[in-house]
Protein backbone atom coordinates (compact mmCIF):
# COMPACT_ATOMS: atom_id res chain seq x y z
CA UNK A 1 0.00 0.00 0.00
CA UNK A 2 1.46 3.33 -1.08
CA UNK A 3 0.89 5.84 1.74
CA UNK A 4 1.79 9.51 1.30
CA UNK A 5 3.06 10.37 4.79
CA UNK A 6 3.65 14.02 3.92
CA UNK A 7 0.07 14.39 2.70
CA UNK A 8 -1.24 12.96 5.98
CA UNK A 9 0.88 15.43 7.98
CA UNK A 10 -0.38 18.29 5.83
CA UNK A 11 -3.96 17.09 6.21
CA UNK A 12 -3.69 16.84 9.99
CA UNK A 13 -1.99 20.24 10.27
CA UNK A 14 -4.74 21.93 8.26
CA UNK A 15 -7.70 19.96 9.55
CA UNK A 16 -10.62 21.85 11.06
CA UNK A 17 -12.55 19.04 12.80
CA UNK A 18 -15.71 21.14 13.04
CA UNK A 19 -15.68 22.44 9.48
CA UNK A 20 -14.07 20.08 7.03
CA UNK A 21 -14.55 22.58 4.18
CA UNK A 22 -12.03 24.90 5.86
CA UNK A 23 -9.34 22.22 5.83
CA UNK A 24 -6.37 22.83 3.57
CA UNK A 25 -6.42 19.30 2.09
CA UNK A 26 -9.76 18.19 0.62
CA UNK A 27 -11.31 15.10 2.17
CA UNK A 28 -14.57 13.19 2.16
CA UNK A 29 -16.01 11.53 5.26
CA UNK A 30 -16.76 7.86 4.59
CA UNK A 31 -18.03 6.95 8.06
CA UNK A 32 -17.90 7.41 11.81
CA UNK A 33 -16.86 5.27 14.74
CA UNK A 34 -17.23 5.94 18.46
CA UNK A 35 -13.58 7.04 18.68
CA UNK A 36 -12.71 7.74 15.05
CA UNK A 37 -13.66 9.22 11.70
CA UNK A 38 -12.99 7.55 8.35
CA UNK A 39 -11.82 9.74 5.44
CA UNK A 40 -10.84 9.54 1.85
CA UNK A 41 -8.10 12.16 1.70
CA UNK A 42 -6.93 14.24 -1.25
CA UNK A 43 -6.11 12.23 -4.32
CA UNK A 44 -5.50 8.98 -2.44
CA UNK A 45 -7.93 6.88 -4.45
CA UNK A 46 -8.63 3.44 -3.11
CA UNK A 47 -7.51 4.12 0.49
CA UNK A 48 -9.67 4.87 3.54
CA UNK A 49 -7.98 6.61 6.48
CA UNK A 50 -9.36 6.12 9.98
CA UNK A 51 -8.28 9.06 12.15
CA UNK A 52 -7.81 8.33 15.86
CA UNK A 53 -6.73 11.41 17.90
CA UNK A 54 -6.41 9.48 21.15
CA UNK A 55 -2.81 9.51 22.27
CA UNK A 56 -0.83 11.60 24.74
CA UNK A 57 2.55 10.67 23.29
CA UNK A 58 4.20 8.81 20.43
CA UNK A 59 5.03 5.82 22.63
CA UNK A 60 1.37 5.11 23.38
CA UNK A 61 0.47 5.44 19.70
CA UNK A 62 3.28 3.05 18.76
CA UNK A 63 2.06 0.58 21.37
CA UNK A 64 -1.45 0.76 19.89
CA UNK A 65 -0.08 0.29 16.36
CA UNK A 66 1.74 -2.85 17.52
CA UNK A 67 -1.44 -4.20 19.11
CA UNK A 68 -3.38 -3.43 15.93
CA UNK A 69 -0.88 -5.42 13.86
CA UNK A 70 -0.96 -8.38 16.25
CA UNK A 71 -4.77 -8.33 16.37
CA UNK A 72 -4.96 -8.35 12.55
CA UNK A 73 -2.50 -11.23 12.38
CA UNK A 74 -4.53 -13.23 14.91
CA UNK A 75 -7.80 -12.55 13.08
CA UNK A 76 -6.18 -13.75 9.86
CA UNK A 77 -4.89 -16.83 11.67
CA UNK A 78 -8.45 -17.57 12.79
CA UNK A 79 -9.53 -17.68 9.14
CA UNK A 80 -10.94 -14.19 8.54
CA UNK A 81 -9.96 -12.33 5.39
CA UNK A 82 -8.93 -8.71 6.00
CA UNK A 83 -8.26 -5.86 3.58
CA UNK A 84 -4.69 -4.63 3.26
CA UNK A 85 -3.88 -2.05 5.96
CA UNK A 86 -1.10 0.08 7.39
CA UNK A 87 -0.63 2.54 10.28
CA UNK A 88 0.86 6.04 10.29
CA UNK A 89 1.53 8.19 13.37
CA UNK A 90 1.27 11.98 13.05
CA UNK A 91 2.57 14.12 15.93
CA UNK A 92 2.17 17.90 15.71
CA UNK A 93 3.12 20.44 18.41
CA UNK A 94 0.23 21.32 20.71
CA UNK A 95 -2.03 18.58 19.38
CA UNK A 96 -2.86 15.05 20.47
CA UNK A 97 -0.77 12.39 18.75
CA UNK A 98 -2.92 10.92 15.97
CA UNK A 99 -2.83 7.39 14.63
CA UNK A 100 -4.10 6.92 11.09
CA UNK A 101 -5.10 3.43 10.04
CA UNK A 102 -5.02 3.19 6.25
CA UNK A 103 -7.14 0.43 4.72
CA UNK A 104 -7.79 -0.57 1.15
CA UNK A 105 -11.27 0.57 0.14
CA UNK A 106 -13.68 -2.21 -0.79
CA UNK A 107 -16.80 -1.52 -2.91
CA UNK A 108 -19.13 0.58 -0.67
CA UNK A 109 -22.26 -0.94 -2.21
CA UNK A 110 -21.07 -4.44 -1.25
CA UNK A 111 -21.09 -3.89 2.52
CA UNK A 112 -23.61 -6.15 4.25
CA UNK A 113 -25.64 -3.25 5.71
CA UNK A 114 -26.14 -1.99 2.14
CA UNK A 115 -26.82 -5.40 0.62
CA UNK A 116 -29.58 -6.08 3.09
CA UNK A 117 -31.70 -3.44 1.34
CA UNK A 118 -31.46 -5.05 -2.11
CA UNK A 119 -31.41 -8.79 -1.33
CA UNK A 120 -34.55 -10.90 -1.10
CA UNK A 121 -35.27 -12.66 2.22
CA UNK A 122 -33.67 -15.97 1.15
CA UNK A 123 -30.51 -14.17 -0.02
CA UNK A 124 -30.42 -12.18 3.21
CA UNK A 125 -30.54 -15.35 5.29
CA UNK A 126 -27.75 -16.80 3.12
CA UNK A 127 -25.68 -13.66 3.75
CA UNK A 128 -26.32 -13.83 7.50
CA UNK A 129 -25.40 -17.53 7.54
CA UNK A 130 -22.06 -16.79 5.93
CA UNK A 131 -21.34 -13.94 8.35
CA UNK A 132 -22.25 -16.18 11.28
CA UNK A 133 -20.00 -18.95 9.98
CA UNK A 134 -17.10 -16.47 9.94
CA UNK A 135 -17.90 -15.33 13.47
CA UNK A 136 -17.74 -18.98 14.45
CA UNK A 137 -14.19 -19.14 13.04
CA UNK A 138 -13.12 -16.69 15.73
CA UNK A 139 -14.74 -18.68 18.53
CA UNK A 140 -13.19 -21.88 17.23
CA UNK A 141 -9.83 -20.10 17.35
CA UNK A 142 -10.54 -18.99 20.93
CA UNK A 143 -11.44 -22.49 22.05
CA UNK A 144 -8.20 -23.79 20.57
CA UNK A 145 -5.86 -20.99 21.70
CA UNK A 146 -7.15 -19.96 25.14
CA UNK A 147 -5.69 -18.94 27.50
CA UNK A 148 -2.73 -17.91 25.34
CA UNK A 149 -4.91 -15.84 22.99
CA UNK A 150 -8.56 -14.81 23.02
CA UNK A 151 -10.07 -12.56 20.36
CA UNK A 152 -13.04 -10.22 20.61
CA UNK A 153 -15.09 -9.29 17.56
CA UNK A 154 -17.63 -6.64 16.62
CA UNK A 155 -19.79 -8.61 14.23
CA UNK A 156 -22.31 -5.99 13.13
CA UNK A 157 -23.40 -5.85 9.49
CA UNK A 158 -21.38 -2.79 8.49
CA UNK A 159 -18.14 -4.66 9.29
CA UNK A 160 -18.58 -7.31 6.59
CA UNK A 161 -18.07 -6.93 2.83
CA UNK A 162 -18.79 -9.25 -0.11
CA UNK A 163 -16.71 -7.60 -2.87
CA UNK A 164 -18.15 -9.80 -5.63
CA UNK A 165 -21.13 -11.95 -4.65
CA UNK A 166 -22.52 -13.91 -1.72
CA UNK A 167 -20.72 -17.06 -2.87
CA UNK A 168 -17.39 -15.26 -3.07
CA UNK A 169 -14.95 -14.04 -0.47
CA UNK A 170 -16.16 -12.30 2.67
CA UNK A 171 -14.00 -9.60 4.26
CA UNK A 172 -14.01 -8.32 7.83
CA UNK A 173 -13.05 -4.62 7.97
CA UNK A 174 -13.42 -3.38 11.57
CA UNK A 175 -9.94 -4.11 12.88
CA UNK A 176 -9.11 -0.70 14.34
CA UNK A 177 -9.99 -1.49 17.98
CA UNK A 178 -7.61 -4.33 18.90
CA UNK A 179 -9.58 -6.09 21.61
CA UNK A 180 -7.78 -9.30 22.51
CA UNK A 181 -6.32 -11.03 25.55
CA UNK A 182 -3.00 -12.77 26.08
CA UNK A 183 -2.90 -15.24 28.97
CA UNK A 184 -6.18 -13.73 30.15
CA UNK A 185 -4.87 -10.15 30.23
CA UNK A 186 -6.58 -7.48 28.13
CA UNK A 187 -4.02 -5.89 25.80
CA UNK A 188 -5.85 -2.66 24.97
CA UNK A 189 -5.69 0.19 27.49
CA UNK A 190 -9.41 0.70 28.31
CA UNK A 191 -8.83 4.38 29.06
CA UNK A 192 -8.31 4.98 25.35
CA UNK A 193 -11.97 4.12 24.77
CA UNK A 194 -12.89 7.01 27.07
CA UNK A 195 -10.79 9.65 25.32
CA UNK A 196 -13.66 10.63 23.02
CA UNK A 197 -16.11 10.92 25.94
CA UNK A 198 -16.82 14.24 27.70
CA UNK A 199 -14.57 14.69 30.74
CA UNK A 200 -17.57 15.11 33.03
CA UNK A 201 -18.90 11.68 31.97
CA UNK A 202 -15.76 9.60 32.15
CA UNK A 203 -16.04 8.63 35.81
CA UNK A 204 -19.59 7.35 35.21
CA UNK A 205 -18.67 5.48 32.05
CA UNK A 206 -15.64 3.99 33.79
CA UNK A 207 -17.75 2.87 36.74
CA UNK A 208 -20.88 1.57 35.02
CA UNK A 209 -20.25 0.89 31.32
CA UNK A 210 -16.59 0.33 30.49
CA UNK A 211 -16.45 -3.30 31.59
CA UNK A 212 -19.56 -4.07 29.52
CA UNK A 213 -18.11 -2.41 26.42
CA UNK A 214 -14.78 -4.23 26.85
CA UNK A 215 -16.35 -7.62 27.56
CA UNK A 216 -19.40 -7.84 25.32
CA UNK A 217 -17.35 -8.58 22.20
CA UNK A 218 -15.77 -11.61 23.89
CA UNK A 219 -19.24 -13.12 24.42
CA UNK A 220 -20.43 -15.06 21.38
CA UNK A 221 -24.09 -14.70 22.35
CA UNK A 222 -23.76 -10.93 22.73
CA UNK A 223 -21.99 -10.68 19.38
CA UNK A 224 -24.79 -12.62 17.69
CA UNK A 225 -27.49 -10.57 19.41
CA UNK A 226 -25.76 -7.38 18.28
CA UNK A 227 -25.67 -8.68 14.70
CA UNK A 228 -29.37 -9.58 14.79
CA UNK A 229 -30.20 -6.20 16.37
CA UNK A 230 -28.72 -4.52 13.30
CA UNK A 231 -31.91 -5.52 11.51
CA UNK A 232 -33.74 -2.89 13.58
CA UNK A 233 -31.09 -0.28 12.88
CA UNK A 234 -31.33 -1.02 9.15
CA UNK A 235 -35.14 -0.82 9.24
CA UNK A 236 -35.52 -4.52 8.46
CA UNK A 237 -37.27 -5.95 11.55
CA UNK A 238 -39.34 -8.28 9.38
CA UNK A 239 -36.19 -10.37 8.89
CA UNK A 240 -35.58 -10.89 12.60
CA UNK A 241 -37.54 -14.13 13.06
CA UNK A 242 -35.74 -15.78 10.12
CA UNK A 243 -32.38 -14.63 11.47
CA UNK A 244 -33.05 -15.80 15.02
CA UNK A 245 -34.22 -19.18 13.70
CA UNK A 246 -31.03 -19.47 11.64
CA UNK A 247 -28.82 -18.53 14.61
CA UNK A 248 -30.52 -21.09 16.82
CA UNK A 249 -30.02 -23.74 14.16
CA UNK A 250 -26.33 -22.93 13.67
CA UNK A 251 -25.19 -21.89 17.15
CA UNK A 252 -27.53 -21.97 20.11
CA UNK A 253 -29.71 -25.04 19.58
CA UNK A 254 -32.65 -26.01 21.77
CA UNK A 255 -30.91 -25.90 25.14
CA UNK A 256 -30.43 -22.12 25.28
CA UNK A 257 -32.19 -20.68 22.23
CA UNK A 258 -32.06 -17.03 21.27
CA UNK A 259 -35.42 -15.22 21.17
CA UNK A 260 -36.61 -12.23 19.19
CA UNK A 261 -37.60 -10.60 22.48
CA UNK A 262 -34.04 -10.88 23.76
CA UNK A 263 -32.76 -9.13 20.63
CA UNK A 264 -35.41 -6.41 20.83
CA UNK A 265 -34.63 -5.70 24.50
CA UNK A 266 -30.92 -5.47 23.75
CA UNK A 267 -31.51 -3.12 20.81
CA UNK A 268 -33.77 -0.79 22.78
CA UNK A 269 -31.21 -0.44 25.57
CA UNK A 270 -28.25 -0.10 23.21
CA UNK A 271 -30.00 2.54 21.09
CA UNK A 272 -30.83 4.62 24.15
CA UNK A 273 -27.28 4.44 25.54
CA UNK A 274 -25.59 5.48 22.29
CA UNK A 275 -28.12 8.24 21.62
CA UNK A 276 -27.44 9.69 25.08
CA UNK A 277 -23.69 9.33 24.60
CA UNK A 278 -23.80 11.22 21.31
CA UNK A 279 -25.98 13.95 22.84
CA UNK A 280 -23.45 14.45 25.67
CA UNK A 281 -20.60 14.56 23.15
CA UNK A 282 -22.41 17.34 21.30
CA UNK A 283 -22.79 19.25 24.57
CA UNK A 284 -19.09 18.75 25.25
CA UNK A 285 -18.22 20.02 21.76
CA UNK A 286 -20.38 23.13 22.30
CA UNK A 287 -18.74 23.90 25.65
CA UNK A 288 -15.23 23.50 24.27
CA UNK A 289 -15.68 25.32 20.98
CA UNK A 290 -18.24 28.03 21.84
CA UNK A 291 -17.61 28.79 25.51
CA UNK A 292 -14.02 27.81 26.21
CA UNK A 293 -12.95 28.62 22.61
CA UNK A 294 -10.82 25.48 22.43
CA UNK A 295 -10.26 22.94 19.72
CA UNK A 296 -12.48 19.84 19.72
CA UNK A 297 -10.60 17.01 18.04
CA UNK A 298 -13.47 14.68 17.17
CA UNK A 299 -15.89 14.90 14.26
CA UNK A 300 -19.43 13.95 15.25
CA UNK A 301 -22.07 12.52 12.92
CA UNK A 302 -25.35 14.23 12.23
CA UNK A 303 -28.66 12.64 13.03
CA UNK A 304 -28.38 8.86 13.01
CA UNK A 305 -31.38 6.78 12.06
CA UNK A 306 -31.67 3.84 14.44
Amino acid sequence: MNIDHDLLKKFEAGLNPQNLKDSSVPAVILGFGEISTVFQIGGCAGIAYKRMPLFKDIASAERYAGQFLEYCNLLAESGLKLPESQTVIVALPGRPVVLYIAQKILPPERFAHKLIHILNPDETVKMMEKILSHIELVWSFNREKKPLFELALDGQLSNWVFPENLSGELYFVDTSTPLYRKNGVEQLDPELLLRSAPGFLRWMLRLFFLDDVMNRYYDRRQVCIDLAANLYKEQKPELLSLTVEMMNGMVFGKENPLSAGEVEKYYSTDRMIWALFLAFRRIDRFIKTKILMKRYEFILPGKIKR
